[in-house]
């Protein structure tokens, strides 16, 4: 990638890797950033983008390649690759963004935890069928005013498997996705980040057109990242065989598995960086306001806020490589930056090219509508508290920065 103002950093993918990022940006450019605006008016999954990345072989980015897919991700040695088809759709669509996302980690939890037969058949439908993947955890323990009730899952075991009742909520992807690797506890609600007892952890690949699942959109009206359709889903008596549970109980927290998905996040902020720099360099030049000093200081704070972040996210991908304990601290360093550094990139924006640049059907003003409503998936403020208190020397969760 040529940086868009200077021209002199080079931060290339792998030249074997290049044919994938140039299809996927073709596909962002001329598919998904024109289809953005109608899906967040409509609150709706992205079904054409998702075909589309499916028609052009992308849609199976961390399933390893020798199962057909493109090998990707952390898990298989290449993480830059994948956050620089991340950043590339957030800059089109951070709500498609946070689909692709869960996609991308299901099939990357499969990859690292599932069995030999569990891999074979769910990655043959992935990337033979289309069929798209989520991972759902969210089950928040504390009530939000005007909520009457908390929300989570109990899990029973019964003959032959296991039978889940209940809700989760923040379930991206809900009514598109076709299976979902569900975070559940067998010590009751709580999902990942709130279990009573992290040993009981389960993770189980769940089909999610079988009966005695619901989803309930009523939820879901929030100000930004409205077409992830983030719905409350509803499990009642809901059947999952052993033989789809995923890995041994607890081992997506004992292996900080967390961690690796981290960087997705700073890699979508990015994308909606990188929007608002080029909305402000097409919007500045059309208005002929090159010469304003001010203007000139809000572009060049914005291309170093750009190139920072491409600088941080290949960091952590080569760290992956030779120190994945050290790349899980500078993920969480990298989210951090990148949020406080995207949002400052879209103020800018708007404060160079005015009022209208937030009048519909600017991009800008979903860019600033979105970002807005996703920095708050993980809250800054422990992750911060976590990177202090690995420097300190103190216990720390490198995964969910819980107390």
């Amino acid at each position: 990638m040529k940086h868009p103002i200077s021209g002199q950093m080079t931060l290339e993918v792998s030249p074997d890797r290049q044919q994938h990022l140039h299809k996927l940006k073709r596909l962002a450019r001329e598919k998904f950033a024109p289809r953005a605006d109608q899906y967040d008016c409509e609150a709706r999954f992205p079904h054409e983008n998702f075909r589309d990345l499916q028609s052009a072989g992308l849609h199976a980015p961390t399933v390893p390649e020798r199962f057909g897919g493109l090998g990707l991700g952390p898990q298989c040695g290449d993480p830059y690759t994948q956050w620089m088809m991340t950043k590339e759709i957030a800059k089109a669509d951070l709500s498609m963004a946070r689909c692709w996302e869960g996609h991308a980690n299901g099939l990357a939890i499969i990859d690292g935890l599932a069995d030999e037969s569990q891999k074979q058949r769910w990655f043959e439908g992935a990337v033979q069928r289309g069929e798209t993947w989520v991972a759902w955890s969210g089950e928040p323990q504390s009530r939000a005013p005007g909520e009457k009730a908390r929300f989570g899952t109990t899990v029973t075991v019964v003959d032959g498997g296991f039978r889940v009742d209940g809700t989760k909520v923040f379930c991206s992807s809900a009514g598109g996705a076709d299976m979902a690797v569900l975070l559940v506890s067998l010590s009751g609600p709580g999902g990942a980040r709130h279990a009573s007892n992290p040993d009981d952890l389960l993770l189980l690949g769940c089909p999610l057109n079988q009966p005695g699942i619901s989803f309930d959109d009523s939820w879901w009206d929030p100000i930004g990242m409205r077409a992830s359709v983030s719905h409350l889903a509803r499990f009642d008596n809901v059947f999952i065989p052993k033989t789809d549970m995923i890995g041994e109980p607890g081992q997506y927290l004992a292996e900080n598995w967390q961690t690796r998905f981290i960087p997705q996040y700073a890699a979508s902020f990015l994308g909606a960086a990188e929007a608002a720099l080029d909305y402000a360099l097409h919007c500045i030049k059309t208005q002929k306001k090159e010469a304003d000093p001010f203007i000139q200081q809000h572009i060049g704070q914005m291309a170093v806020n750009v190139e920072t972040g491409h600088l941080w996210l290949k960091n952590v991908a080569d760290l992956w490589l030779v120190d994945p304990k050290e790349a899980q601290l500078a993920g969480s360093r990298a989210r951090h930056i990148m949020e406080h550094l995207a949002e400052d990139t879209v103020k800018r924006c708007i404060r160079a090219c005015g009022a209208r640049c937030l009048n519909r059907p600017s991009p800008l003003e979903r860019i600033y509508r979105d970002l807005s409503f996703y920095v708050r998936h993980d809250n800054d403020d422990h992750n911060l508290a976590m990177i202090g208190k690995a420097l300190l020397g103190l216990d720390f969760d490198a995964s969910f920065y819980n107390a």
